[in-house]
């Protein structure tokens, strides 16, 4: 794999090409707001300590393979560019090939709300484009509250999410999050959570 070369001409959010169907737009309603707290004369810095990794694909398209919550909330707040890092150059694949080395390397998340895999042809064609899935903010913030550690795993936070989406209602999500977060806590210590990453094992009794 090639170095991470950062790509200092910034590239349109317009442009980029997700590998996940969806995302938690409760997450990134929070980003959102960290975003517009943030003092005006740093958020160029900010956007330089966070370049969105991407692959370069076929038409040399830039697709996303990490950050897409932060790119949707930058959008939604009006940033038109970012700066990227580019991981890897696929673009001389044919789009089957390519898809299939991203699947290789755990570079796409092909499931959708209802965390059921579907075709790489349904992969959204914007950032703009991604589904709400509910028990990705749950489990995004389920991990900011302590449930399970920070995991290198990629897209472990969809793995939590599919592991909640399986025991808690999804009203429940919706209508009263706070409490379907201490259902959560209380799931995330459970042995049988133990083959997710980042799980941090029952409180001692």
């Amino acid at each position: 794999m090639a170095n991470r070369e950062p790509l200092l001409n910034p590239v349109p959010i317009a442009e980029l090409r997700p590998t996940q169907m969806t995302v938690g737009l409760r997450e990134v309603e929070e980003k959102r707001r960290r975003w517009r707290e943030h003092d005006p004369d740093k958020k160029a810095a900010f956007l330089g300590a966070h370049m969105i990794p991407t692959l370069l694909g076929p038409k040399k398209r830039h697709y996303v393979i990490d950050h897409h919550h932060l790119a949707r909330a930058l959008q939604e707040e009006g940033v038109e560019s970012v700066l990227v890092t580019v991981v890897a150059d696929l673009h001389h694949l044919d789009k089957d090939a390519f898809w299939t080395v991203c699947d290789h390397k755990s570079w796409v998340h092909p499931y959708d709300a209802d965390g059921v895999r579907v075709g790489f042809k349904d992969i959204p064609k914007a950032i703009a484009a991604l589904a709400d899935d509910p028990f990705r903010s749950l489990a995004g913030e389920l991990r900011r509250a302590g449930g399970f550690a920070k995991d290198t795993t990629p897209f472990s936070e969809f793995l939590w999410a599919d592991y909640l989406r399986r025991t808690i209602k999804a009203k429940r999500v919706e209508g009263d999050f706070s409490a379907a977060l201490e259902e959560a806590l209380r799931l995330a210590k459970a042995p049988e959570a133990g083959y997710l990453p980042g799980w941090c094992g029952p409180v001692p009794g």
